[in-house]
């Protein structure tokens, strides 16, 4: 019952009723005079009016116009679209006195103990501080919320950028990945002495940008390319190349400029390497696409061939972790779509730069 009042945002309509109650309070006087207003006199018409108008002119300004305007830097346009907002709220609310009169059985000035005319009186005296009042409460409310829930945000990422970090230095320089890539050089030597020195190579700038170079919240997604095409270099030596078909389109050109969160990419890559199948019996392939559109959104496609005898529970492990970076460092600004069919792994993801 709770989560269903929470999710939605019923939980709003007391604070509102709150609020324009405390208002009335100190108009008021007391707390009887209050009762009498709600309960024993006329229809509260002009009471509902301030709790409609200001609550819609609260909403449209946090959820549309802080969006569309104040987050983009058009701090102009965002001033005058919340004044001219807070105008025209108050300028329904004096209405509603004159609604609340036309519904009773007193006069307006025996209502409000003003006459008609004076209603410039009553839209700056008495409509307009309170709309102001209020909207104030409620976006000092919300962006104190958003404060908090993004300094929680920071400071899980901060956390979870140095749980990466010694992360990676204990796992992804391992010893496994290590001997492997070590003794496919090794064999090369003899057998292709040009081809081991720049799988020598590659592998010394992948160690370097892995303890030197990616210890920043943001690097070139460029230097990232380079650090996955060094990988995919030596990930393929260890596969038989005419069993297995492999398929890497990395867009440099359209990388240029960007740039993303180390280590995203790489769990995906290694993941279908990890993954692929090597049987004789059915279609090897690792296929990868990679681009950034001119909306500044990158977008990975991976698709592999996996053994149909794996259970699907066993492929595909270690993606939750990258999944919970995902959420944390780019919340609301990526897609990540993952398939496992019988003999296939596929993975799409989307984040805009």
């Amino acid at each position: 019952m709770s989560h269903w009042f929470f999710k939605y945002k019923l939980h709003h309509i007391p604070f509102w009723i709150a609020n324009h109650l405390a208002w009335m309070m100190i108009n008021v006087g007391s707390f009887e005079g209050v009762i009498n207003y709600l309960f024993k006199g006329e229809l509260p018409v002009k009471f509902i009016g301030y709790i409609i108008f200001q609550a819609a002119g609260a909403y449209f300004i946090l959820y549309y116009l802080i969006p569309k305007f104040l987050y983009v830097g058009k701090y102009r346009s965002y001033i005058l679209a919340v004044l001219l907002t807070v105008l025209v709220c108050t300028a329904f609310i004096t209405a509603g006195y004159f609604l609340n009169a036309y519904y009773s059985k007193l006069t307006f000035f025996e209502l409000f103990n003003k006459r008609p005319d004076q209603w410039f009186v009553i839209f700056s005296t008495a409509a307009f501080p309170s709309t102001v009042g209020s909207m104030t409460l409620a976006m000092s409310i919300k962006l104190g919320k958003n404060w908090l829930e993004a300094e929680k945000r920071r400071i899980a990422i901060e956390k979870d950028q140095l749980e990466t970090e010694l992360k990676y230095l204990k796992s992804q320089i391992n010893p496994h990945f290590l001997f492997n890539t070590i003794n496919s050089i090794f064999v090369l030597i003899h057998k292709n002495p040009d081809l081991a020195s720049e799988s020598l190579a590659s592998f010394s700038e992948m160690l370097r940008y892995q303890l030197y170079e990616c210890n920043d919240e943001k690097i070139l997604l460029s230097k990232d390319l380079q650090f996955l095409e060094n990988f995919i270099e030596l990930e393929t030596l260890r596969l038989n190349e005419n069993q297995t078909e492999l398929v890497f389109e990395l867009n440099h050109e359209s990388a240029r400029g960007h740039q993303i969160s180390p280590f995203i990419l790489l769990p995906f890559v290694e993941n279908a390497f990890k993954h692929v199948s090597k049987g004789k019996t059915q279609a090897n392939f690792i296929k990868l696409i990679l681009f950034v559109t001119p909306e500044n959104v990158l977008h990975l496609y991976i698709k592999n061939s996996r053994d149909e005898k794996i259970s699907t529970e066993n492929s595909g492990i270690g993606l939750k972790n990258i999944q919970r970076r995902l959420n944390l460092i780019y919340p609301n600004r990526h897609t990540l779509e993952i398939e496992l069919e019988i003999a296939i792994f596929k993975v799409s993801l989307k984040i805009n730069l």
